[in-house]
């Protein structure tokens, strides 16, 4: 069998590739003749994740693979059984999106004995060699839309507060949190250091602000703990949020204790994702902000990094060395996000993310 890994490090002669053929029958390597690639989403309970799996099979069939999509359903256990039995039925690449990034080394040891190759989807696999390449958006970026909108809207660089925030990150055992919540703070630090915001809850740094599984009803439960414990007569202006889910769960805690009605504006609250229940949030007055990231762009490249690898050429890569897994720099793609709130969200149905019709 030919060495993949060792044609992605350049140290197989041309000489070599010439003399190892297609092995033949199912699961072979020649994507002419139909490679197999496993895909392994994290869970089914988001939107964004069925459409980026959708999207995922959409694009390697267009190239002529077979597909085989599994949905680990927020549980890391049952992740790694899905990815092992994928790798038993001879699948030829992995995408993997993964639920706790620092779960998969013993599974992905067993990938690199079978010779396949394993790309990160939009979630860096953390302490392990071998993951092949990574690919996502720019992560540092999204923070930074989103901490930019909330500096934006308040008029902060105009001298304006001081104002209350919150701020919410995601998964604690999600690599990509703590690149969202780096960019925000970017932002967002120097108005804390000179008062022009404040955080009444005293929750600042990441380790008190994750939401296990981006889970909205995790994120209700905490709003709702910090309104009842910090704010008595004081009021949110604003809520930093990862992610739609998050956003969502927010606004239902604010709503509950009244913001949205007699005379108690809602805060600026963003987003990420582009989720139809929170594009149509947006439109209704209520979150104020998202972050559009076309993820059908994203399985393309996947798709596109999978076809260079199964046909031996190397990927082009956007980023060789700064994105270390704690083992090695992975190599990776990063596609930019575009900041959507109730002045652009058209951009949804140009695109032909949304149609109107599902925006009414």
């Amino acid at each position: 069998m030919l060495n993949r890994r060792a044609v992605l490090a350049g140290t197989v002669s041309l000489a070599l590739l010439s003399a190892c053929s297609d092995n033949g029958g199912d699961g072979s390597a020649d994507a002419s003749k139909g490679g197999a690639v496993g895909i392994a989403m994290p869970t089914r309970a988001s939107d964004r994740w069925l459409t980026d799996g959708k999207s995922v099979v959409q694009s390697l069939k267009s190239r002529g693979y077979k597909t085989k999509l599994v949905y680990g359903d927020d549980d890391p256990k049952t992740q790694v059984s899905q990815i092992k039995e994928l790798i038993e039925q001879g699948v030829d690449a992995l995408i993997i999106a993964a639920i706790d990034n620092r779960s998969l080394d013993a599974v992905l040891q067993r990938a690199a004995d079978a010779d396949i190759a394993v790309i990160s989807y939009d979630r860096l696999i953390l302490g392990t060699r071998n993951v092949d390449y990574y690919v996502s958006f720019d992560n540092e970026m999204v923070g930074r839309v989103q901490a930019h909108y909330i500096i934006e809207k308040l008029g902060l660089e105009d001298g304006k507060g001081p104002f209350n925030i919150e701020l919410f990150a995601g998964s604690h055992d999600d690599n990509n949190t703590k690149y969202f919540f780096d960019g925000s703070m970017a932002l967002l630090q120097p108005f804390l250091d000179n008062g022009k915001l404040v955080v009444p809850s005293g929750q600042t740094e990441l380790d008190q602000i994750t939401t296990l599984r981006w889970d909205g009803r995790t994120a209700q439960r905490r709003m709702s703990r910090i309104l009842a414990k910090s704010y008595g007569d004081r009021k949110v202006d604003a809520v930093l949020s990862p992610y739609d889910g998050i956003s969502r769960g927010v606004l239902s805690a604010l709503k509950s204790a009244g913001y949205g009605s007699g005379g108690r504006p809602l805060p600026i609250i963003t987003g990420q994702d582009a989720e139809l229940d929170s594009v149509k949030s947006i439109i209704a007055g209520q979150q104020s902000q998202t972050v559009y990231k076309d993820v059908r762009q994203l399985a393309q490249a996947a798709a596109t990094m999978v076809d260079d690898i199964l046909h031996e050429r190397e990927p082009e890569v956007d980023n060789g060395t700064d994105y270390d897994n704690g083992v090695k720099a992975v190599p990776a793609v990063l596609l930019q996000p575009t900041s959507v709130d109730k002045t652009n969200y058209d951009v949804l149905v140009k695109s032909e993310y949304f149609t109107d019709a599902q925006l009414k």
